[in-house]
């Protein structure tokens, strides 16, 4: 039985070889082989067979130069890795590669050969037979090329899960892990080919394509996923159609038919070079032109397509091509292929033959009968020059830089870096199988696999965990669907004006990795359509809806064909052929078109605006004017009328003036945050400040002059101290308020939306609206006792009297205030702070000009009355008066008591007072010059009170030194004189002293 088995393995073997014999494979002994599929040839010949005799194989046709590139750059790779000290060190990598003839059939003979092996070595034979031939079985197979190709090959790799790493099987299907167990592949997969197809579309507003697709594991899954795609997209497909290359004619005029007849002009294609070929070849003879071809990267760079004859037809393609990469070396080890060199190869034969179009005497193709058929490349594929039934012999010496051939290509290495990048990635997996710690294995219980005796399923184990970098400085691992993720170029086909070959000029790209909506990216400059135009093409159902419109859906079409609706107000669109109307941002409104959104208009009290203009204006003219008060009083500081009028109370006075004219300010300008909830309490703070100065001054001077003798006491209330204290805790209130308001409920900048559609108000919301009328109220509460005290003090001495110019302030403030609140009420926008700036601006310049404008006036332009002689002459003037009517009321009740007396006189060591009845008018005070010239002799001066007249007797000495008049002083009145720094009020019993 032993023996028995023995023979049918090796019967096996023997008939896998004749069918694969030396000049078929290429082959090297090694510790690890590798397996490789590539199509060096692009088909098969058609054969009937008959079975009236063994079948024989069939034969392979049209030789493919990229193909055979490509099994050059695994056979690179590995002798690379053979020679690197760092990987795999003390192991040698061996290769047994075969031709696939881009058909199913060869490629699963070829892999029937490589899982034979396999399983003659499970069988243990070495025992019994005597091998000396023997290699090694293929733990890992790289390829194969097409999708449909790889699916085969992966359903029988994967019953032995021997891995399969392919460089150019894109379909989406084989990530199914669940049926292609041991399929990992380092080119994309064409889920995002798809998507990327479907932005092309929509970036360039089309909705009205047709799709073609290869009748294969390839074409089928790519077209689906690019119909899902679409319907998202809103993106309509005229027809959708099928083809092969292996199509019969009738089947191929169906299709064009479809095509000529379908006003759809983007068609998208997901097939390989040489299924397309046949249409190409059938439109190209009808001459349909006009059509975008989107290409997927399977023909997009084919030479089997891109064809300067093909070009008036298919010169508008678009398509997608593999990032290229860079292989150092590669391009020395293709000029060295040689069929004597190359003895590992077994396909360098036919390579050089096909090249120099010639043959080699002990070449199996060297009869002059041989013919070759040779066209163009499959995912990047290329061919032969030609085709000739006599060839001379080749002398081995010809030079292959000499020849332009596909094969010397290298400038866009895409498929073979990914072939690279396929033997690097099990070399990885095998360093880590080498370099494994026992106990951190992948395997049971941390276990390592023996390098020496490596079986497929361990290395399998070991790329699905792979992570290395590669040569380009990039991380290189498969997901959990074995798949590489990765970018694509996009190409546009041009002709070149040198020679009228067909150039791929890179015109974009497709980041996979980027987020939704910005992976895309078209230089719309380089495209030309074709070959020529600039214009982009329409491939719509309807014509484009104008910007301002967008599409509504006609009842009974596809959503693709429509008519134009317009967008109504607060909506617009701004590209033509929109789907949907957008709505405007909150900010912004439509304009009368709807093509676009402008910014609603912003009101509020402008800086720029005639309105905020002029109101900034008057704030800074009362900053001027206060500053200019406080300067005069600053340098006229030491006068009379300055020292009368409280002179410190007078400075904190004006300050609160010019902080009550800046806080109108921060009404103007685009209210913030921190504007609105400065303004508010700035205004009400400055204000009390103000009236709190006013009400102290009104109420000293009231009681300065009310008080009948000056004690202890009254001189404790006039300092200064004192009336600064009263100052702070009439503010400190205020600010107490303030204070509570900013904690509790804060303003805020809003912004008004729904006033009017078109404007946004940016006004302060003030939080709290009680908080508000505390603080004007209160404000109101201290201006109502200021003018209380102020109308009661309007009789006083002309040069103290203020009362009556603060009554007149007071009544403008109640005026103002009580006209702001129903104008604050009924105004909205920018009004609202207009409204409380006209106000404060009001109020402020009613105290300003009421308090101080007559100082002003009498320290510039009349200084004749701010002298201590007219201060003294107002104050004496005022205490006869109070004096007078003090007397004529004794005298009335003397006159009462004693009938027979006419008057009554009263003495005191300085004045002599006498009275008569009568009814004449009184008399009027006279001039101040005038009693200054009877001052060395006296003044008399009469005083009318309603019922008589009083004549009034005041002599003036003047003290030759202060220590007599200070004697004289005290034995003419009984007062005490009182002159302090400041000149302020004396009392009316005082006598003015120098």
């Amino acid at each position: 039985m032993t023996s028995y088995s023995c023979c049918l393995v090796l019967l096996l073997f023997t008939w896998n070889t004749s069918a694969y014999g030396p000049n078929q494979r290429a082959q090297k002994k090694g510790d690890i082989i590798l397996g490789g599929l590539f199509p060096i040839h692009f088909g098969v010949a058609a054969k009937d067979q008959d079975l009236k005799s063994r079948p024989e194989s069939v034969e392979c046709i049209r030789y493919n130069f990229r193909g055979f590139r490509w099994l050059q750059a695994m056979i690179f790779a590995i002798e690379e890795i053979n020679s690197s000290p760092t990987l795999l060190p003390n192991m040698t990598l061996g290769y047994r590669i075969f031709d696939t003839c881009n058909t199913v059939s060869k490629a699963l003979e070829a892999t029937l050969s490589f899982v034979a092996q396999n399983k003659i070595d499970s069988l243990n034979l070495d025992e019994f037979c005597n091998c000396s031939e023997h290699i090694p079985s293929t733990i890992a197979v790289v390829g194969a090329t097409g999708s449909g190709i790889s699916t085969a090959v992966a359903n029988l790799l994967g019953l032995f899960y021997i891995p399969q790493v392919s460089y150019a099987s894109s379909s989406r299907l084989l990530s199914n892990k669940n049926q292609f167990k041991s399929f990992l592949r380092t080119i994309p997969n064409d889920e995002h080919q798809a998507t990327a197809m479907a932005d092309i579309i929509e970036y360039f507003r089309w909705n009205w394509v047709g799709t073609i697709a290869a009748d294969d594991d390839y074409g089928r899954p790519g077209i689906e996923k690019f119909r899902e795609e679409a319907e998202e997209r809103d993106i309509c497909i005229d027809f959708s159609e099928l083809i092969s290359q292996y199509s019969d004619e009738e089947e191929i005029q169906q299709v064009v038919e479809v095509i000529q007849n379908s006003t759809a002009r983007v068609i998208v294609v997901f097939s390989s070079g040489p299924d397309l070929e046949p249409l190409i070849k059938e439109i190209v003879r009808r001459n349909i032109t006009g059509k975008i071809w989107l290409a997927s990267e399977a023909w997009a760079s084919s030479s089997l397509i891109a064809m300067p004859e093909f070009f008036r037809v298919i010169g508008s393609t678009i398509g997608f091509a593999l990032k290229a990469g860079q292989i150092p070396g590669f391009r020395e080890f293709l000029q060295k292929v040689h069929p004597k060199k190359s003895t590992n190869n077994g396909f360098a034969k036919e390579f050089w033959e096909e090249t120099f179009n010639c043959y080699l005497p002990d070449g199996s193709k060297n009869s002059p009968a041989s013919t070759s058929f040779h066209k163009g490349h499959e995912e990047g594929l290329g061919a032969g020059n030609g085709t000739s039934a006599f060839r001379p012999p080749c002398t081995g010496d010809e030079n292959i830089t000499s020849v332009e051939t596909p094969y010397m290509d290298y400038t866009h290495l895409r498929i073979s870096y990914n072939v690279y990048l396929a033997v690097y990635s099990i070399a990885h997996a095998l360093q880590d199988i080498y370099t494994c710690t026992p106990g951190k294995g992948l395997f049971t219980n941390g276990s390592c696999a023996d390098i020496k005796k490596v079986e497929a399923w361990q290395v399998l184990k070991h790329l699905r965990h792979l992570n290395f970098t590669n040569n380009m400085g990039e991380q290189v691992d498969f997901d959990e669907f074995g798949d590489l993720v990765g970018n694509y170029s996009i190409i546009n086909w041009h002709l070149s004006p040198e020679d009228g070959s067909v150039v791929f000029e890179e015109v974009g790209h497709y980041n996979v990795y980027a987020k939704k909506g910005e992976r895309l990216f078209i230089n719309e400059n380089k495209i030309l359509w074709g070959g020529f135009s600039k214009e982009v093409p329409f491939s719509n159902c309807s014509r484009d809806c104008l910007p301002g419109t967008r599409k509504g859906i006609i009842e009974g079409e596809p959503t693709c064909c429509f008519e134009c609706v317009d967008c109504p107000d607060g909506e617009y669109s701004d590209e033509t052929d929109a789907s949907a109307c957008d709505k405007c941002p909150e900010d912004y409104w439509s304009n009368e078109n709807h093509t676009s959104c402008i910014p609603k208009q912003i009101e509020f009290l402008a800086w720029t605006e005639p309105f905020g203009i002029a109101l900034t204006l008057f704030a800074v003219l009362g900053i001027f004017l206060t500053s200019f008060v406080l300067g005069v009083f600053t340098k006229f500081r030491n006068t009379p009328i300055v020292k009368a009028t409280n002179r410190e109370l007078s400075y904190l006075l004006l300050f609160s003036l010019l902080c009550c004219f800046s806080s109108s300010l921060f009404f103007i300008g685009e209210p913030q945050n921190w504007t609105c909830r400065l303004r508010q309490p700035a205004f009400g703070i400055s204000f009390v400040l103000c009236i709190s100065c006013i009400l102290v001054k009104t109420n000293r001077v009231l009681l300065v002059f009310e008080a009948k003798i000056p004690t202890s006491l009254h001189r404790k209330w006039w300092g200064l101290n004192l009336q600064f204290l009263l100052v702070f805790l009439c503010t400190f209130v205020q600010i107490v308020i303030c204070v509570i308001w900013l904690y509790t409920a804060p303003p805020s900048s809003y912004r008004n939306h729904e006033l009017e559609d078109e404007i946004i108000f940016i006004t302060c919301h003030e939080g709290s609206l009680m908080a508000l009328g505390f603080l004007i109220g209160y404000t109101c509460l201290l201006a109502a006792i200021c003018f209380f005290f102020a109308f009661k003090s309007r009789k006083l001495p002309e040069n103290f009297n203020e009362a009556k110019f603060i009554t007149f302030s007071m009544l403008i403030f109640f005026i103002v205030w009580i006209s702001f609140i129903p104008a604050y009420a009924s105004t909205y926008g920018k009004f609202v702070s207009a409204v409380e700036v006209i106000a404060i601006l009001a109020a402020s310049f009613g105290l300003l000009a009421c308090i101080f404008f007559n100082k002003v006036y009498i320290i510039l332009f009349k200084p004749s009355r701010n002298t201590i002689e007219e201060v003294r002459c107002s104050t004496a003037a005022h205490a006869f008066k109070v004096a007078a009517r003090a007397t004529l009321r004794r005298s009335n009740v003397s006159r009462k008591r004693s009938n027979s007396l006419g008057g009554s006189t009263g003495s005191t060591p300085s004045s002599s007072i006498s009275s008569k009845s009568n009814h004449e008018d009184p008399f009027p005070l006279p001039a101040c010059a005038e009693r200054q010239r009877q001052q060395q002799r006296g003044c008399k001066q009469k005083v009318s009170f309603g019922s008589g007249t009083v004549t009034l007797s005041l002599s003036f000495e003047e003290p030759q030194k202060n220590a007599m008049a200070n004697r004289n002083a005290k034995r003419r009145s009984s007062l005490e004189a009182q002159n302090s720094d400041d000149s302020l009020m004396r009392h009316r019993a005082l006598l003015p002293l120098q």
